[in-house]
């Protein structure tokens, strides 16, 4: 805990943003970061509640040790304060930046609306790490003579490559685009987490001794038979990047795309890169002076509302088949479990006009070219309602609406009727593998992260990334010091 009595004598502070008329203009961050002495007041905050829920099952999924750290930061230990963070979590850069603090949901202190500051903490104790010093690469003292392979280098695959390099293993990163850093560098936009963050992680885990192959698209480029006999371990950490189909008649007009092709596309501008790269349209996707329709309600969503502003849209509307949740929450019901209730994301505050309890009935088109979406209001059971019919006038319209499971080419594909695959609720495919050993049904073959348990945070990747880490090492080795 801070201190004793921070929270009754502290107001809660988090860092503030740009105006918006300014950050629209470009795609960098817009945080303005708080100073020292606030970002220790902040931790001053946390209490002794008894049971900190922020980082239990319900509140942060790697179990950061939240108390822990705000008390090292209020009496202004930095360095013990990563290394805190450290013990738990990879890479508190990125999750301080893109994680929706489930943890801040379920401090005790939002029982009164006014939880600690975590999220903001968080990465104020990164930033803070890598201006010291203190996050340098720390290769292992001993090598096991083991070699492991993990395709895809998202957060799963990287947090899985830190801690068996450390563990003593020669660990070969393999993925498919140009850079690492899977849809951390290539879905989720500049302005929420600029892609310096992802190089200087690789590049510590370089002297660390991990090998990052870029361009390689296993099952198609390597065949996964080559791996799975040239190491000892593989470790699949893709991700789940199959668009769910809309079933929206007029969804393969012009003007229409998935979400995912106008995100990456962005990034790789903004990274100096092609926009050409597998299994994404290589035509130009550009909102300026357009009018645009997005469709669902997630953080997608939220991503190409934010892009579209940034590159000059004229008008932004987003549709929500679900109807407007409460302005706030039942606490006695809910807490301390993540709650449904109204959030506007700092894209949505942009500008952007939101539509609830809509459903797109159809886009439509002149010459095959998008001229509007044709929508309807719906009931509580999303069925539409007769009558309400209306035309959003739309050249630019993007679907997101989320994700199936891995594509079927490549190493799913190689492996047809070996790989044991399940469909959950939902419709998405992922690959069978408990979250104890994580093993698959084909030998010698690992899967964590979005590619295992479906699309997710990515603190839930980082989870399962050192879990899978540590089931590898013990596997190997017959025993391991790697933490779950």
């Amino acid at each position: 805990m801070g201190k004793v009595t921070g929270f009754l004598e502290i107001d809660r502070q988090v860092a503030k943003y740009q105006p918006a008329s300014d950050r629209i203009r470009h795609f960098r961050e817009f945080t303005i970061p708080m100073s020292e002495p606030e970002v220790q007041k902040q931790a001053a905050r946390c209490m002794d509640c008894g049971i900190p829920y922020c980082h239990g099952p319900t509140g942060c999924p790697i179990h950061n040790q939240i108390p822990d750290w705000n008390d090292l930061i209020y009496n202004g230990n930095w360095k013990e304060a990563i290394a805190n963070l450290h013990s738990t979590n990879n890479f508190p850069e990125f999750t301080g930046r893109v994680c929706p603090a489930p943890c801040e949901e379920s401090c005790t202190l939002n029982l009164e609306d006014i939880p600690v500051a975590i999220k903001t903490i968080e990465q104020a104790i990164a930033d803070k790490a890598y201006e010291l010093g203190y996050i340098v690469p720390k290769p292992a003292t001993m090598k096991t003579g083991k070699r492991v392979a993990i395709i895809g280098s998202g957060p799963t695959g990287m947090a899985a490559a830190q801690q068996l390099g450390r563990a003593g293993h020669e660990v070969d990163v393999y993925e498919r685009e140009s850079r690492p850093g899977g849809l951390l560098r290539y879905g989720i936009p500049d302005f929420k987490m600029e892609k310096n963050f992802i190089d200087r992680r690789v590049e510590q885990m370089r002297g660390e001794g991990v090998t990052f192959h870029c361009g390689v698209n296993i099952g198609v480029d390597v065949k996964v038979e080559q791996l799975l006999s040239d190491y000892d371990a593989v470790l699949y950490s893709g991700g789940s990047e199959a668009p769910r189909p809309s079933g929206i008649e007029g969804s393969d007009i012009h003007g229409v795309y998935d979400a995912m092709p106008f995100l990456v596309q962005q990034n790789r501008r903004v990274g100096r890169e092609n926009i050409e790269s597998t299994g994404w349209p290589s035509e130009p996707i550009l909102a300026g002076g357009k009018h645009v329709v997005v469709v669902g309600g997630g953080d997608t969503a939220s991503d190409c509302v934010g892009t579209a502003f940034r590159q000059g849209a004229v008008k932004v509307t987003q549709l929500d088949i679900r109807p407007q949740p409460p302005e706030k929450e039942d606490k006695l019901a809910v807490w301390p479990f993540w709650p449904t209730k109204m959030r506007t994301s700092s894209s949505q505050a942009e500008g952007a006009i939101r539509e609830f309890q809509v459903g797109t009935l159809e886009f439509v088109g002149e010459d095959g070219v998008l001229t509007g979406v044709k929508c309807c209001h719906v009931d509580e059971k999303r069925r539409p309602i007769a009558g309400t019919e209306f035309v959003i006038k739309a050249d630019l319209a993007f679907i997101a609406l989320g994700f199936l499971g891995p594509h079927k080419e490549g190493l799913v594909a190689e492996l047809d009727g070996r790989l044991e695959l399940n469909t959950n609720q939902r419709g998405a495919v992922n690959v069978v593998a408990n979250d104890q050993d994580y093993k698959t049904s084909v030998d010698k073959l690992w899967a964590a992260g979005d590619i295992r348990r479906g699309q997710s945070l990515v603190v839930w990747a980082i989870r399962e990334g050192r879990q899978a880490a540590r089931a590898i090492d013990e596997t190997l080795m017959g025993e391991t010091l790697l933490p779950r």
